[in-house]
């Protein structure tokens, strides 16, 4: 181990390489497995965020592939941060693309850099310090690494086992690897020059060079983003450490009564002397809860998917517009925790009906019976419901939603 010195001030530059195509984790419309969203956000956009908050970083450049420039532009627009962050285009290997960001930041006036993965998203500001220490007492290179807990073997080209490896003083690195600012641009260029391009990482380079390479403890959740199954356990992850996305929302209908031969309310037809006067069935019931649960994901209300004007609805069983209104909120990532109806009426009476009304709300949200209420009251013969002129409607759809994908 290096001599170590006094502490001396740093100001740390970051190079976060983002130009890879991330084969392995499979095509997406969200794009290199970069910008898939995990916990609502870019997988990039969780490791820009905890470089931003740490007080040592003064510039930070993410080094993007050519085809990506919209795509960081995005991530970028919804940033806020006081340390400045530029992109510049990397090359065809990591190595390329590591030079690029180091000359990038050439005439910055840092004394250190970081380099980092894009994809370890899960690092913390307790790592960046112990780097920071180390860099501040005089090492040149700084590597965060785990030891190797697992048993190694090696074999030859048919699988067979040739020998157990002592794990004794091995180590797995990890990112951000850290180094003096002129010694590793240096070492960079240097291997450049004689096309030296097969360096895995930019530690190797430094031992290549003749840096002494210090390790300092790792963190064991400071993983790389691989494969397609990374992604989903990141997600999943960073999703159930959040706040439940719980909303609910609110409906209100009347319909006018008239003479009749009877009322359908939440799908059940009632015999009445009056029937209610509308262009569907006119099931207030239901238009009202498909209002409530189109309001839980801000989807306008049941006349902007199903307008009185349009006559393919006249007589429509509104069963119909709450499936509709159900499926809206489930392709938003939505899930149904509970439907609650209370209907304002002199006659006729609902109790006899409400079990199989509850079935109905049930069958039609694909939800337990007992997530469906409905109550019923009269209003005291007070105002147009009291003079039984019509019915009235009040739903509360309960949501829970999971993080947005978009």
């Amino acid at each position: 181990m290096p001599q170590m010195h006094s502490k001396q001030p740093i100001s740390a530059g970051i190079v976060i390489v983002a130009a890879g195509r991330g084969e392995r984790a499979g095509s997406h419309e969200e794009g290199p497995k970069q910008y898939r969203l995990i916990g609502g956000k870019p997988v990039i956009t969780h490791t820009l965020e905890k470089f931003m908050t740490w007080e040592h970083a003064t510039h930070i450049v993410v080094v993007v592939h050519p085809d990506d420039d919209a795509l960081v532009a995005r991530v970028f627009r919804k940033l806020l941060s006081t340390t400045p962050i530029e992109a510049v285009h990397g090359g065809a290997t990591r190595q390329q693309s590591v030079l690029a960001g180091l000359r990038h930041l050439k005439d910055k006036g840092i004394t250190h850099v970081l380099i980092h993965d894009a994809v370890r998203p899960f690092f913390d500001h307790q790592l960046l310090d112990r780097i920071a220490d180390t860099l501040a007492g005089g090492a040149p290179a700084v590597l965060p690494a785990m030891p190797v807990a697992d048993t190694l073997k090696r074999a030859d080209a048919t699988g067979t086992v040739l020998e157990t490896v002592s794990r004794e003083h091995l180590f797995a690195a990890q990112t951000p690897q850290s180094f003096a600012f002129d010694t590793i641009l240096s070492a960079h260029e240097k291997a450049s020059e004689i096309g030296r391009m097969d360096f895995t990482d930019d530690a190797s380079i430094a031992e290549w060079a003749g840096i002494p390479v210090t390790i300092v403890e790792g963190a064991a959740d400071n993983v790389k983003l691989t494969v397609k199954r990374d992604i989903t356990l990141a997600d999943d992850r960073l999703t159930s450490s959040q706040l439940p996305d719980v909303r609910t929302g609110n409906g209100y209908d009347v319909h006018q009564l008239e003479a009749g031969d009877g009322v359908t309310l939440c799908g059940v037809f009632i015999p009445h002397d009056q029937r209610l006067k509308g262009h569907s069935d006119a099931d207030v019931a239901l238009h009202a809860l498909t209002d409530a649960l189109l309001a839980t994901c801000g989807a306008g209300d049941i006349g902007d998917h199903f307008p009185p004007s349009d006559p393919q609805w006249k007589g429509a069983a509104s069963r119909i517009f709450l499936e509709h209104a159900a499926k809206i909120v489930r392709n938003r990532g939505g899930t149904i925790m509970n439907a609650d109806v209370s209907l304002v009426a002199e006659a006729p009476k609902v109790g006899p009906y409400r079990d199989a009304m509850r079935t109905n709300l049930s069958e039609f949200l694909d939800i337990s019976i007992d997530r469906c209420s409905v109550k019923a009251t009269t209003n005291e013969t007070i105002g147009f419901v009291g003079r039984r002129e019509g019915i009235a409607a009040i739903a509360t759809a309960t949501v829970v939603y999971r993080a947005a994908k978009g």
